[in-house]
């Protein structure tokens, strides 16, 4: 028991810092938003929210994230191997956080999706600077071209679901724990290092994107930022030794965020919009639409998450046979909740 209590302890003590960073730093950084007029206006009909609301709650978030490593960087045994690649996470989450600041301060109408597209390419070349990619494909190039569209899908995915309180930072909370469970056996450090920070960083930030009279919102550069870490994170184990089929773990990990951007690009699509344009046809906002609270709705699609993350933990474990199984039966509920959902007027 002292042996696993210690193995846990360096885990836990990044997830405790981070998650009481953030959950100090969200009012500071909510104040300073209402003295320098950062706010979120419902100023278009794709808002969904009523009232001016304080934003850049991302700033504690990511702040949160680089002070717990920091603090776990000069007050423990921190092994060099970690270090480096958690740089690559460092600069590259950077780059994606300024260009969110830029993005949230520049609203109603922010930065052109091509402008975030590339910001967020150059982000995904630094962690292909430290070699932070895609390494079950060949030839590299593929490799590399797999891995940067995967970091820019994952990055827009959680910014495109961040449109409820409490759901894109539930979401990034829950997956962060995920990865945390499965790279755990494979002792990949950096991997379960920035998963504990990222977790409770985002934890952290939610009582406050909850509260009804103390709101603030994580803004783009909270919800892009989030995004980016978990696609780097994703990249950093080896997933399984069992069969070959546990590297695609990761889809079941983030397929909440990533079904929701996939569903509204089909569906904006199908009625002959641009799928880079913002529109209500989440599944969140459709499930809003049957009956169901908010409240209800975050709470449902993160239990969701966490079956998801445990059917990837299985996935890992049993044989290729077992692994495919599940994959299908996931794949079969997905078609299912996809077609029930799409013939909700939303309108």
């Amino acid at each position: 028991m002292q042996l696993l209590i210690a193995y846990w302890q360096p885990y836990i003590l990044a997830f405790a810092a981070a998650f009481v960073f953030s959950l100090l730093l969200t009012p500071l950084v909510r104040r300073l938003a209402l003295r320098f007029g950062w706010v979120d206006e419902p100023s278009s009909a794709v808002k969904t929210h009523k009232v001016t609301t304080p934003s850049l709650g991302g700033v504690a978030i990511f702040a949160s994230y680089v002070a717990t490593l920091l603090l776990l960087r000069f007050f423990t045994k921190f092994p060099t191997g970690t270090l480096h690649s958690l740089w690559g996470l460092l600069l590259g989450g950077t780059v994606v956080f300024a260009m969110g600041v830029v993005d949230d301060l520049r609203k109603p109408h922010g930065l052109h999706f091509k402008s975030k597209f590339l910001a967020q390419a150059v982000a995904a070349i630094c962690l292909l600077a430290f070699d932070i990619r895609i390494h079950f494909i060949s030839p590299d190039y593929f490799a590399i071209g797999l891995t940067i569209l995967w970091v820019v899908g994952i990055t827009n995915a959680f910014n495109i679901i961040d449109i409820m309180d409490g759901l894109s930072a539930s979401q990034a909370a829950v997956a962060a724990l995920g990865f945390l469970m499965i790279s755990l056996p494979s002792e990949e450090l950096y991997v379960n290092f920035a998963s504990a920070a990222i977790a409770g960083a985002a934890l952290g930030f939610i009582p406050w994107n909850l509260s009804s009279s103390r709101k603030i919102f994580m803004g783009d550069c909270g919800a892009m930022t989030l995004g980016f870490l978990l696609s780097g994170v994703s990249l950093g184990t080896r997933y399984s030794d069992v069969n070959d089929l546990g590297v695609f773990a990761p889809l079941l990990i983030l397929l909440v965020p990533m079904y929701d951007t996939l569903f509204v690009m089909f569906v904006r699509v199908r009625k002959g919009r641009s799928p880079f344009l913002g529109s209500k046809d989440h599944f969140a906002l459709r499930l809003e639409k049957l009956g169901h609270s908010r409240g209800r709705i975050v709470g449902l699609s993160a239990g969701v998450a966490a079956f998801l993350s445990f059917c990837a933990f299985l996935v890992t474990q049993f044989s290729a046979w077992a692994a495919v199984a599940i994959y299908a039966a996931v794949a079969a509920g997905v078609l299912a909740v996809g077609n029930f959902l799409v013939r909700v007027d939303i309108e």
